[in-house]
């Protein structure tokens, strides 16, 4: 997983939201995916590639349709990564709990 290129698609307002629209209605199409962002359909399909290329929506075919969802994989990495962060943090903030406590000893 690289991680920049998952944040970097998501630095985009639009991709942001459409990300997060995807989270609270599941998979849709792409036309219904544009209809709040009043931007035209090749707008949202290119904002689409950027998040598929990321690996943050999988998209596939059934007939014309293409519907577009989220990737359980990408959100899982990007937890494993925060994770990872929240215990380093956790593991710095012991440590300083530490040295504060051998202070007031001394």
């Amino acid at each position: 997983m690289n991680i920049e290129t998952a944040f970097a698609a998501l630095s985009d307002e639009t991709r942001l939201s459409i990300v997060t629209r995807l989270a609270e209605k599941g998979e849709t199409d792409a036309t219904e995916l544009a209809n709040p962002f009043g931007i035209s359909q090749p707008a949202i399909s290119r904002h689409l590639r950027i998040l598929e290329d990321a690996g943050w929506v999988l998209r596939r075919r059934i007939g014309t349709r293409r519907p577009v969802r989220l990737n359980p994989v990408r959100l899982d990495e990007v937890a494993v990564w925060s994770g990872k962060l929240k215990a380093a943090l956790a593991a710095n903030y012991a440590r300083l709990d530490q040295v504060l406590e051998e202070g007031e000893d001394g």
